[in-house]
């Protein structure tokens, strides 16, 4: 009589055994990165950070304007999602101030009778660039923070598509 394979077990799927690794990977980095004092942050890195707070409160600013330019866009979930993303970077800038950059970083008006959702796509994209150049100059958790939301900002890019 030829063995009976008994099925795996319901848990062990392979969707399981990676999400089990990516876990035990995060545990292992946070208790490395725990036992030791942060870095502090050069003037420098806190300059091109504040930087990088100007240009998502101008994508804050550019679904708003898409949002008065276009009423039918239905872009509620994106822009929420945006203004989440500069919540996190605000808390993570080392100054609480603004930067004096932030009046000037606005993005230009929507065109007239123009395509919005385009020009808006294009203002997500020229962000998600700037915060990816910027993620590369930076160390440490603002560095994941800048580039989790240029990848955040680039998943925009294509639901504007």
């Amino acid at each position: 009589m030829p063995p009976v394979l008994a099925p795996a077990p319901a848990g062990s799927t392979r969707r399981a055994f990676l999400a089990a690794s990516a876990g035990l990977a995060l545990l292992v980095a946070g208790c490395t990165a725990g036992s030791a004092e942060a870095p502090a942050v050069s003037t420098e890195e806190a300059d091109r950070l504040a930087g990088q707070v100007a240009v998502q409160e101008a994508v804050v600013a550019a679904y708003a304007a898409a949002t008065t330019a276009d009423p039918a866009l239905t872009l509620s979930d994106l822009a929420a999602q945006a203004t989440e993303q500069l919540d996190r970077l605000r808390a993570a800038a080392p100054s609480p101030t603004a930067s004096p950059a932030a009046s000037s970083a606005a993005p230009p008006a929507p065109p007239a009778g123009g395509d919005v959702r385009t020009w808006l796509r294009e203002q997500v994209a020229a962000a998600a660039s700037a915060h990816a150049r910027a993620c590369a100059r930076q160390t440490g958790a603002r560095a994941a923070l800048l580039g989790s939301i240029a990848a955040g900002l680039r998943g925009h890019e294509a639901a504007l598509a």
